[in-house]
């Protein structure tokens, strides 16, 4: 009997990439397959991040006597790794067969095939070892559902959201729920501010920038009411963030001394906060995009995904709440083709930003037969560009890269819909999909759901914002993150 794990091959291949393999089809084979053997064991992963903060998955496994039982190894893999990145966590707690557990502990290991997790979740972000334990079924944690671990909006009182990412700072004024506007009724401020913060080493400069947008926000409220106080300030942020607290952000990158970067970028925003004297929430950009989406819909279970320079992912649940959870979907595996590409930084196959972003155009390009000896390879802006005017131009060969994006994309919204529950809009922005070819891969991912997976896309929607809710909506919507006692 064979020990090789299924991968199954889509009904609909992608043009430029016929070894694609999803793992939502692969997944439910191996399901249907233990299922269909009558040996089939109960598995539970448990995932803890900060403050004691659990998130638990169930599903079953071969028994390990079973002769296909070498399969769980890789499926299991797949599934810690997806989960890792979906929610965050420095513990993995295993419970189910031991055999599985200790294939973990190898693998996230300083010497394992998953070296760069342990150290990036282990000391980077959480600053504990990571650490996979092994027990018995019935001694998994539960999950829990503390308040801390979610926001509740509240709008009340005058307050200042931002946004900051690579190449601008944004800043909007809210009150009591709304963008504020003068007599005339325009906003008395939503604007953006370039910025270059990459190449600064000055942790000094990073903090003047920041205050002094919100210094321009209160300047602007005192205009329109002297009497005014700032009541919160809630904000977005590429990055990875922890209680508030930096852990992982490109846009300090030029802070290259660690022992600098834990001393005086870490705690930044708790500086700023303390500054201020009011309540200051900090959420990743994605989750705050979800939370626009979510507020401009009027309704919850919002999954957002930004295609831009890599891949953005934030949620928001069904009862319109941030989860805590860090949904960086750009290192999450949604190919499971064995030569699948390799992401530069994690050095793992297969992961999302490689097909949802500037990246996956980049490197489609050559596969369409398209030659661009102008314009060298890491120029990815500039060659989603020249994609772009090709498609104006009427050229099939980019087309070829976004009907493949979009059979990407169809399966993997299936696959994200096995591990977030429930979703019902799926929110997509970023400049892979701005113009037609943008509407070439949301047509190809509908095509994929309402032919093989037509129960969810039954219950779904794909919503697109507004030009004005791409450059400000997350500034507005970052504003009603604090809760004022």
């Amino acid at each position: 009997m064979s020990t090789f794990f299924n991968l199954v091959k889509p009904s609909t291949v992608p043009t430029l990439d016929p070894d694609f393999r999803p793992p939502v089809l692969a997944n439910k084979a191996f399901l249907a397959e233990v299922d269909a053997s009558g040996e089939g064991v109960p598995l539970v992963l448990a995932v803890e991040r900060d403050s004691g903060k659990i998130a638990c998955y169930e599903t079953r496994v071969f028994s390990m006597d079973h002769p296909r039982a070498a399969v769980n190894f890789f499926y299991v893999e797949r599934l810690v790794k997806f989960l890792l990145w979906q929610w965050g966590g420095w513990k993995v707690t295993v419970g189910g067969p031991p055999e599985i557990g200790r294939f973990l502990q190898f693998c996230y290991s300083p010497t394992g095939m998953r070296a760069f997790d342990y150290e990036f979740w282990g000391q980077a972000v959480y600053q504990e070892n990571f650490t996979v334990e092994c027990v018995d079924i019935d001694s998994v944690p539960a999950p829990t559902d503390d308040q801390g671990s979610e926001v509740s909006l509240d709008w009340s009182g005058w307050r200042i959201g931002f946004d900051l990412g690579a190449s601008d700072r944004k800043v909007a004024v809210v009150r009591d729920g709304r963008l504020a506007v003068d007599a005339a009724g325009e906003p008395i401020l939503s604007e953006e501010f370039i910025w270059d913060p990459k190449p600064q080493t000055d942790p000094a400069w990073h903090h003047e920038m920041i205050t002094a947008i919100l210094k321009q926000a209160e300047a602007k409220i005192l205009e329109v009411d002297p009497a005014a106080k700032v009541q919160a300030i809630g904000g977005s942020s590429a990055g990875v963030y922890v209680n508030g607290r930096v852990r992982i952000a490109s846009l300090f990158r030029g802070i290259a001394d660690r022992d600098q970067f834990e001393r005086e970028i870490a705690p930044i925003f708790q500086r700023i906060q303390q500054e201020w004297g009011v309540p200051l929430r900090l959420e990743n950009d994605g989750d705050v995009t979800a939370l626009a989406g979510a507020i401009a819909l009027d309704d919850g279970a919002v999954l957002g995904l930004a295609m831009g320079s890599s891949l953005a992912g934030g949620y928001v649940d069904g009862d319109r709440k941030i989860k805590g959870w860090m949904n960086e979907l750009a290192f999450a595996p949604v190919d499971f083709n064995p030569k699948a590409a390799v992401d530069e930084w994690s050095l793992d196959r297969g992961v999302g930003a490689n097909y949802f972003s500037q990246q996956a155009v980049g490197r489609l390009i050559p596969a369409a037969g398209i030659d661009m000896p102008d314009l060298p390879d890491g120029a990815l802006p500039e060659r989603l560009k020249r994609v772009q005017e090709l498609m104006v131009a009427g050229d099939e060969r980019a087309r070829s890269i976004y009907e493949t994006i979009g059979t990407y994309f169809g399966y993997t919204v299936a696959h994200f819909g096995d591990f977030y529950c429930p979703i019902r809009h799926i929110e997509v922005l970023g400049r892979v999909m701005t113009g037609e070819g943008g509407q070439i891969i949301l047509s190809g991912a509908r095509q994929i759901l309402e032919n093989e997976f037509p129960e969810t896309m039954a219950s779904l929607a794909f919503y697109e914002p507004s030009e004005r809710e791409k450059r400000h909506g997350q500034a507005e919507a970052a504003a009603s993150l604090p809760v004022i006692p």
